[in-house]
């Protein structure tokens, strides 16, 4: 798999949906842009896999990932069949970004935040335990706190940290070891995302603010040299 150093966190609107055809199309734009992978977040009546799904097709080398697809949203061994689907038809293409998001987003779904280290460690869990068809894809956590960084190094292929210093980032780098994958979200700032990578991220992901017109995004993140 070729992340490449830098990634590409497509616009996100918080009233409206764009079209699927503006979608893949602005998939493609950021691929010929140079980005070596796009990240799509996963928010109330958008299912970022699907989403993936659908600009791996209209893509032809770029890497997808979910920046993050959240647990209460799908049971843990439907992710999972739904990631190994995507690895198979597209191998080398797809990183599953997991996290536990916010409280309200639980309790919208009627469900118990409690604790996000422990029910995402009980998500993966249920995941690794399933039947679902074999297909090996990474698995990252959203992690900006101590104990899910322990998490990821214990359980995940790495974590996926995000808005945080460069000195968090320099702390992700030491707690997960030299052998796993350290992704980390931020502007499009390169001061930024030059301190990030020199504190230890493999990947880093440049994202405009949210909740602005899509195309109005894309022309940022093309104006920002990968």
């Amino acid at each position: 798999m070729q992340l490449g150093p830098i990634g590409a966190l497509l616009p996100v609107s918080f009233t409206d949906t764009p079209p699927v055809a503006a979608q893949r199309a602005a998939a493609r734009r950021l691929e010929a842009a140079g980005y070596g992978a796009l990240w799509a977040n996963e928010i109330p009546g958008k299912d970022a896999l699907v989403q993936a799904a659908l600009l791996l097709d209209a893509t032809e080398h770029v890497v997808l990932g979910t920046c993050v697809a959240n647990v209460w949203v799908r049971a843990a061994p439907t992710a999972h069949a739904a990631a190994a689907l995507l690895a198979q038809t597209f191998p080398g293409r797809f990183v599953l970004g997991l996290g536990a998001g916010h409280p309200e987003q639980a309790a919208a779904l009627g469900r118990d935040y409690g604790s996000p280290v422990r029910t995402v460690r009980e998500y993966r869990t249920a995941m690794t335990a399933t039947l679902a068809p074999d297909a090996a894809y990474p698995c990252l956590l959203a992690a900006n706190g101590p104990r899910m960084l322990a998490l990821a190094a214990e359980i995940a292929d790495g974590a996926l940290p995000a808005m945080v210093e460069p000195a968090f980032t320099r702390e992700a780098r030491r707690v997960l070891g030299p052998d796993r994958l350290l992704v980390v979200l931020t502007r499009t700032d390169p001061d930024e995302v030059r301190a990030h990578h020199a504190a230890g991220a493999d990947h880093v992901i440049v994202s405009v603010p949210p909740g602005g017109d899509l195309e109005a995004g894309v022309e940022a993140l093309c104006a920002v040299r990968p």
